[in-house]
């Protein structure tokens, strides 16, 4: 196979892995990062209709798991541009790129809204561009509901979660998170407040105001520190950590 077409091949395998499940791994730069995307609406147990661009987490998190099990994969960078969707499903992706080891960073484009927001604060370090907002807001439920105490309860309980979650990822404190929630002043059919890119990183939801190759540097540098802690260990040092 002649050099050329080898490059088509390998241009036509990265073209079918962004149409399947919208991440590629980028490796021409200083590092191999694998690059997804969060877009759309999240798709969680019950299947949207055919016209809504969707991301499905049942595809996302195996992905997940490939890349924090991956030897020659160094660091995420995660693309969201979400209306929310599915607080289970979301609320898991969230947890598992939390508990990821390898670097991570995320960046806000467009809009990060209602789960959106516990995805983006969970990299390591998170971005938003000048023009993307986020929209905080209660949890919410379409269908049939139950207008009991129970029901009331299921939701308070469910947003304690997100809350938490939130706030243990990022620099806003429950409070101010809880009342930029219940703004009633902002939104005409809706309760909640939407943050602009400055806002956002201002009140502490979002660490960074930049772009895309802000997030990429800081990933860059992320992965070139865990580098650094690597040599440090001593074969001696090493073999004592194998043995606890």
């Amino acid at each position: 196979m002649s050099e050329e077409e080898n490059k088509d091949e390998k241009t036509n395998r990265a073209t079918d892995r962004i149409l399947d499940s919208g991440s590629i791994v980028v490796g021409n730069g200083k590092h191999l990062i694998q690059c997804m995307t969060i877009i759309g609406q999240i798709e969680g147990h019950i299947i949207l209709p055919s016209q809504n661009k969707t991301t499905k987490y049942e595809h996302v998190i195996p992905q997940l798991v490939s890349i924090e099990e991956d030897p020659d994969i160094e660091g995420l960078l995660l693309l969201l541009n979400t209306v929310g969707g599915d607080v289970e499903a979301g609320l898991a992706l969230a947890e598992l790129i939390a508990g990821m080891k390898k670097p991570t960073v995320s960046i806000v484009l467009g809009g990060g809204h209602s789960i959106g927001v516990p995805l983006a604060v969970a990299a390591k370090h998170s971005f938003i561009v000048p023009s993307a907002t986020m929209t905080l807001h209660p949890v919410r439920m379409n269908g049939l509901t139950l207008g009991v105490p129970q029901t009331l309860d299921y939701f308070e309980r469910m947003q304690k979660r997100i809350t938490t979650f939130v706030t243990e990822h990022s620099n806003i404190s429950a409070e101010r998170l809880t009342e930029l929630s219940m703004n009633t002043q902002e939104l005409v059919l809706d309760i909640g407040s939407v943050l602009e890119g400055n806002d956002a990183v201002r009140e502490g939801l979002i660490d960074s105001l930049g772009s895309l190759s802000d997030a990429i540097g800081c990933l860059y540098k992320m992965i070139d520190e865990n580098k650094k802690k690597g040599k440090k260990k001593t074969p001696a040092a090493q073999k004592a950590a194998k043995r606890k």
